[in-house]
C-alpha cells in the first residue's frame, strides 16, 4: 500500500471513526489525520492499522499482550485531557508510541514511559524516524510512573487500571489532569482526575472498554 493509500484512510479514520464519537476538537482531529499509525504497527498487521479495533502489538493474545487502542476511544480519551500547547505530558504505557506521538502535536513535550524493553524501543525507532523529536522514550514501571521528571501537566494512561494509583496522582501539577479507564470490559468507565489545591477530584466521562495495561492490578486483601 502507497504513503497515498494510507493517507485516504486517514482521512476515512478520522470521518468515519472520530467526528463520529463527539471528537471536535480541531487540534485532536488534526493530530490523527497527521501521524501514520501505520507506521506503530507491526509489519505483519500494518493492512490493519485503520480498522476500527484494538490491534495487538506484543504478546499472544493472553492477559499481558499490548495493544494499539481502537481510534475511536483514544481520541475521545486525548480529547478528555484538554491538552495545551505548553503542557507537559506523560504517557503512560506508550506501546509503540502512537499515541506519544498523537499527544506530541498537541503539547509541548512528551516522557513516553513503557515497561517492555522491546515495545521501548520500537517506540524509539518509529518516533525517530518520523521526526517526533519533542518525545522522550523511558522505560521503568508503568505503574510507578516516571516521578525524576514530575510535575506533569497531564498524566495519560494507555489501558485500563483497575485503579489509579498515588504514586502517579502525586505526580500532577496544580491544574494537573490525569486521564485513565478504571475497570476491564463493558465495566470500563473513563475517568478525568483534577488536582486543585492539593486535593484531587475524579469525575466520570464515559463508558469505555480498552485493553488493560500490566502492573495495575488490585491487589485482593485476605479475609478471614
Amino acid at each position: 500500500m502507497t504513503n497515498a493509500d494510507y493517507s485516504q484512510q486517514r482521512v476515512k479514520m478520522v470521518d468515519g471513526q472520530i467526528r463520529t464519537v463527539d471528537v471536535t476538537d480541531l487540534g485532536v482531529l488534526q493530530a490523527f489525520l497527521d501521524v501514520p499509525r501505520e507506521a506503530f504497527v507491526p509489519d505483519q498487521r500494518r493492512a490493519l492499522a485503520y480498522i476500527d479495533t484494538d490491534i495487538m502489538v506484543a504478546g499472544d493474545g493472553g492477559r499481558d499482550s499490548r495493544y494499539l487502542m481502537r481510534p475511536a476511544l483514544l481520541a475521545k480519551l486525548i480529547q478528555e485531557a484538554a491538552i495545551g500547547r505548553n503542557d507537559v505530558v506523560l504517557d503512560v504505557g506508550a506501546g509503540t508510541g502512537y499515541a506519544s506521538a498523537i499527544l506530541s502535536r498537541l503539547a509541548s513535550s512528551v516522557i513516553a514511559l513503557e515497561n517492555e524493553p522491546g515495545l521501548a524501543e520500537r517506540a524509539t525507532a518509529a518516533l525517530a524516524e518520523l521526526g517526533y523529536d519533542n518525545v522522550a522514550v523511558v522505560q521503568g514501571p508503568l505503574a510507578a510512573g516516571y516521578p525524576s521528571e514530575a510535575p506533569y501537566d497531564v498524566i495519560f494512561l494507555g489501558g485500563s487500571v483497575d485503579l489509579v494509583p498515588e504514586a502517579l496522582v502525586s505526580q500532577l501539577k496544580d491544574g494537573g489532569r490525569l486521564v485513565a479507564v478504571e475497570g476491564h470490559g463493558n465495566a470500563g468507565v473513563a475517568k478525568v482526575f483534577v488536582r486543585s489545591g492539593g486535593v484531587v477530584a475524579g469525575r466520570r466521562a464515559f463508558n469505555a472498554a480498552v485493553k488493560p495495561l500490566p502492573g495495575f492490578e488490585r491487589v485482593e486483601a485476605f479475609e478471614f
